[in-house]
C-alpha cells in the first residue's frame, strides 16, 4: 500500500468500527455465560482483550510500517504458491461470517414484517450488501460506518435501558458444571480464539494506516481500547440480555436468532433498525474482505485481470447460494476447521514478526525474490490438520485444547523452519536503484503502469525490463527464470 494511498487517522476508525458493532459480539457472549456462569465469562473475556489488544498492537503496527494484506505477508512465510491457501482460507471464513450476519438481517426483516418468503429477504440484503463495498475502504467504507456507528451507540444504550424498564435487570447466569476438561474461563478464552480471524482482518485494515499515526492505531484503532469495547462491552450487554430478557436463554440454549428476536421483542421497530444498522456495518466489513481476498487468489491463478466490482459480486453470489442451503447444517464445522487454519496462521505470522524484527526493515513479497515453497507450509499443514483431529477426533479434551495447542505449535514449528532460507538471492534490484522507495515510481514493462520502487522487480525473461509484482505473479516463465538467475548468485554465495 502506497503512503500516498493512506487513509486518514479517523478515516481508518470509522472503517474498521464496523468490527465493533454486531448481534455476533452479544450472542457469543451470552452462550458463554450460559454455559460457565457469567464470572467465568468475564474472566475469559478480559483475558481475550488483553491477548487479542497484545496480538492485534503488534500485527498493526506491523501491517501499517510495511502496508502488506494478509495474502503479501504469506507470500513472505509460505511462498510464492505455497501462499494461495492463506487468502482462500480468509476469503471463505469472510463469506461465511457474512452468510451468518446476512441471514440475521433477513431473519429479522422476515419475522418482524411477517410476509415473503425467506429467500427473497435474503436476496434483498444480498442486494444492498453488495454496492456498499465495490468502492473499498477509502471511498465508501468509512462514511457509511461512520454515519452509522453513533445510530448503534444510542441504539445499544436505549436496548439496555428499555429492556431494564420491562424486566427486572440482572447478569447472572449460573455456571451449568459441564464438563469441558478445562476450568470454565479457560474454556471461555478457547471460545473466543475460535474468532481469531479478526487478526487477518486487522492486517487487511490497518494496512491503509498512516505511519505517523501508528501509536495511535495499535493502541486504539487495532489494540486494547477497541476489544475492550467490541468484546467486553458488548459482551455485558449480550449476557444482560440472556439473563434480563424472558426467552432469550432457552431449553435449547442460546441462539442468534434468539438475541434477534429479544432485541426486537423488546423495541419493536427500533430494535429491527438497530438490527439493521448493527448488521449493515459488520457485513460490509466482511464481504469487503471476502471480496478483496478472492481477488487475491483468482488473480493468481489467471493470466489476465478482472475489475474490483466482478469480485464483490462473485461475493455477493456466492454468499446467497450458501444461505440458501441448509448452511446451519455445516457452517459450525467448517469455521471450526478453518478457525485452526486461522489460529496456526496466526502463530507462523507473530514468530515471524519477533524474529525479523531487527533484521527485515522491509519484508519480501515480490514474487521474482521468493522460493516457490517454504518449510513453514509443512508448518502451517500439519499442525492445521492436527488441530482439525483434535477437534473432530479427540472429544472435550481435544475440542477445548485445540486452539491453545494449535498455536503453542505452530509458535515453535515456524521458529524451526525460519532456520531454512526461503528467498530466491538476486541481484539487478530496483529497491536499490531509488533514493525513496516509498516514492519513486517506475513503469512496468508488461502492463505499461507505474508502482512504487516496493513492487517493482527486474524480469529475467524479458531482458531485465521492470516488472510489478501483480505481473510477476502471473506472467507464465517468470519464475522459473528468476529461479535460474538466482542459481549463480547462490552459488557465490557458497
Amino acid at each position: 500500500m502506497p503512503k500516498s494511498w493512506r487513509s486518514g487517522r479517523w478515516s481508518l476508525v470509522m472503517a474498521w468500527g464496523s468490527m465493533f458493532g454486531a448481534v455476533f459480539w452479544l450472542y457469543i457472549a451470552a452462550m458463554v455465560a450460559a454455559t460457565v456462569g457469567t464470572t467465568n465469562a468475564l474472566i475469559g473475556i478480559a483475558a481475550s482483550v488483553l491477548v487479542w489488544g497484545g496480538i492485534n498492537y503488534v500485527l498493526s503496527q506491523y501491517a501499517i510500517r510495511t502496508g502488506l494484506t494478509v495474502a503479501l505477508l504469506s507470500r513472505r512465510l509460505f511462498g510464492l504458491v505455497g501462499s494461495l491457501l492463506a487468502p482462500l482460507i480468509f476469503a471463505a471464513t469472510a463469506t461465511y461470517y457474512s452468510v451468518f450476519e446476512g441471514s440475521v438481517v433477513a431473519q429479522a426483516l422476515h419475522s418482524y414484517f411477517g410476509v415473503g418468503d425467506i429467500r427473497l429477504w435474503y436476496l434483498l440484503v444480498v442486494l444492498y450488501s453488495i454496492p456498499l463495498v465495490m468502492g473499498g475502504v477509502r471511498t465508501w467504507l468509512d462514511k457509511l460506518n461512520g454515519a452509522l456507528l453513533p445510530f448503534y451507540v444510542i441504539g445499544m444504550a436505549a436496548l439496555v435501558i428499555w429492556a431494564s424498564v420491562k424486566h427486572p435487570a440482572s447478569l447472572s447466569l449460573p455456571d451449568q458444571r459441564t464438563d469441558l476438561a478445562a476450568p470454565g474461563w479457560v474454556w471461555a478464552f478457547t471460545v473466543y480464539m475460535g474468532v481469531w480471524v479478526l487478526m487477518m482482518y486487522t492486517v487487511d485494515f490497518a494496512r491503509f494506516g498512516k505511519p505517523a499515526d501508528i501509536k495511535f492505531h495499535r493502541t486504539f484503532t487495532f489494540g486494547p481500547v477497541f476489544y475492550t469495547l467490541t468484546l467486553l462491552v458488548n459482551g455485558l450487554i449480550g449476557i444482560f440480555l440472556a439473563a434480563t430478557v424472558p426467552g432469550v436463554l432457552g431449553l435449547g440454549g442460546i441462539t442468534e436468532t434468539g438475541m434477534v428476536n429479544a432485541i426486537t421483542g423488546t423495541m419493536g421497530v427500533f430494535g429491527l433498525l438497530l438490527i439493521v444498522i448493527s448488521q449493515t456495518r459488520i457485513n460490509s466489513a466482511n464481504l469487503y474482505l471476502a471480496s478483496s481476498n478472492l481477488e487475491a487468489f483468482v488473480s493468481r491463478v489467471i493470466p489476465f485481470k478482472l475489475h474490483r466490482a466482478v469480485f464483490a459480486v462473485a461475493a455477493g453470489v456466492l454468499v446467497y447460494i450458501i444461505m440458501l442451503t441448509d448452511v446451519f447444517s455445516y457452517i459450525l464445522r467448517a469455521l471450526n476447521w478453518q478457525g485452526v487454519f486461522v489460529v496456526a496462521w496466526v502463530g507462523i505470522a507473530l514468530t515471524h514478526i519477533v524474529l525479523t524484527r531487527t533484521k527485515e526493515t522491509l519484508p519480501e513479497f515480490r514474487p521474482g525474490r521468493l522460493k516457490a515453497f517454504t518449510p513453514a507450509v509443512a508448518v502451517w499443514l500439519v499442525v492445521s490438520l492436527l488441530g482439525i483431529y483434535l477437534v473432530e477426533g479427540a472429544g472435550t479434551v481435544g475440542a477445548t485444547w485445540s486452539a491453545p495447542i494449535t498455536l503453542a505449535l505452530s509458535v515453535v514449528g515456524y521458529a524451526i523452519a525460519f532456520r531454512f532460507d526461503s528467498l530466491l538471492h538476486r541481484d539487478n534490484d530496483p529497491r536499490d536503484e531509488v533514493d525513496d522507495v516509498w516514492e519513486a515510481r517506475i513503469r512496468c514493462h508488461a502492463c505499461e503502469k507505474s508502482y512504487i520502487a516496493v513492487e517493482i522487480d527486474r524480469d529475467p525473461s524479458a531482458g531485465y525490463k521492470a516488472i510489478c509484482s501483480a505481473c510477476a505473479a502471473s506472467r507464465p516463465g517468470f519464475h522459473a527464470a528468476a529461479r535460474r538467475d538466482a542459481e549463480p548468485t547462490a552459488q557465490l554465495a557458497n
